[in-house]
């Protein structure tokens, strides 16, 4: 009953046997390998983008902080969520690999940014001459880290606010998937045309081993990101292995299928937890990422009877017993019924 993060499923078989058959005989290193000619191609297909640029890379952190250090220069900022993915848990790597930019918070409703706080997060930057930090890129993260799920209309309201001002959007799409089938959307409707400039489209929260593609879909903004990659450290000389993860997540829409069964297993979830009278649920879950409120006796004999989540808020052993402390529950492709039905028993007592 592992529910601690989708981070922490197996890699899905076919990817496995994509990387035993990538391993045969001799290949090209550093991108040049025919199975990445084909990835791009597919990529650009999925995404109705033929003049896309796409790269890959190991972790969902190089691909937020090369992205945005392509975009941003040292001397702006990048406005984004208090709960963002860029500024709760990549150890200041954004700022880093844009040379120092600074991170603005924008105000949120349900951990997704609305256009109004969005401009007015905008109009307080550039007003101190070369004393402040100069307007950068907008970055949208899709699902929220809180659960939710921005709506195609909702991204391109944020984007309509950034165009306004000359700025480009960058998606965070760690669980691109897993918003993708919630929306039941395709994955252009979800980003260029709703005006976002580059996206992180993930595959290691979503059964790969880890691999995330980086997607310019104006090659004019992914100048010079080879070059950062490369210089970040961040690019593999053996890159077939990459490759052939993204090629076997790409075939066969074996990436939707594995997001619709992690979201199933979500919603599973959020239905069970609506019935217990001492639960809450938090924010609006649509996906496969959902946080409640319990009491403290409640998360400790879920944790005792074999479960696995995070507990905020307090020590779940030690305390008043009716102190509410909030869990997050993260399903991954592989979580079966029997896990998921196994953690609402235990809730429920």
């Amino acid at each position: 009953m592992f529910f601690a993060s989708d981070n922490g499923g197996p890699a899905h078989p076919r990817v496995m046997q994509a990387l035993l058959d990538a391993n045969a005989g001799y290949a090209s290193g550093y991108g040049a390998d025919p199975i990445m000619e084909q990835v791009r191609a597919d990529i650009r297909t999925l995404f109705e983008a033929p003049s896309a640029e796409v790269f890959l890379v190991a972790t969902g952190t190089a691909a937020n902080a090369l992205a945005l250090g392509t975009l941003c220069m040292p001397w702006q900022t990048v406005f984004c969520a208090p709960m963002s993915h860029i500024n709760e848990d990549e150890c200041n790597a954004p700022e880093f690999f844009t040379g120092g930019a600074k991170l603005t918070l924008v105000d949120t409703e349900q951990a997704r940014m609305t256009p109004d706080a969005l401009r007015h997060a905008i109009d307080a930057e550039e007003t101190r001459g070369v004393h402040g930090p100069q307007r950068g890129p907008v970055s949208i993260t899709q699902v929220t880290e809180k659960g939710t799920v921005h709506t195609c209309a909702q991204i391109a309201a944020l984007s309509a606010v950034a165009n306004d001002y000359g700025l480009k959007v960058h998606l965070d799409g760690a669980r691109f998937a897993n918003a993708l089938v919630a929306l039941d959307c395709t994955p252009a409707e979800m980003t260029w045309k709703a005006g976002v400039d580059v996206v992180c489209f993930g595959g290691t929260k979503n059964g790969l081993l880890g691999v995330e593609a980086v997607v310019f879909f104006d090659p004019a903004d992914a100048a010079t990101f080879a070059l950062r990659r490369k210089r970040g450290a961040h690019l593999f000389s053996k890159h077939r292995y990459l490759s052939a993860q993204m090629q076997a997540y790409l075939a066969d829409d074996l990436w939707l299928d594995m997001a619709r069964a992690a979201n199933a297993a979500g919603q599973r979830l959020l239905r069970g937890l609506r019935q217990m009278p001492d639960v809450q649920v938090l924010f609006d879950p649509a996906a496969n990422l959902l946080f409640f409120d319990a009491p403290r006796a409640t998360h400790a004999r879920a944790l005792a009877g074999g479960a696995q989540y995070y507990v905020m808020g307090g020590d779940p052993h030690t305390g008043p017993d009716g102190e509410m402390l909030t869990g997050r529950l993260v399903c991954d492709w592989s979580c079966p019924d029997e896990s998921v039905d196994g953690l609402l028993d235990l809730l429920r007592g």
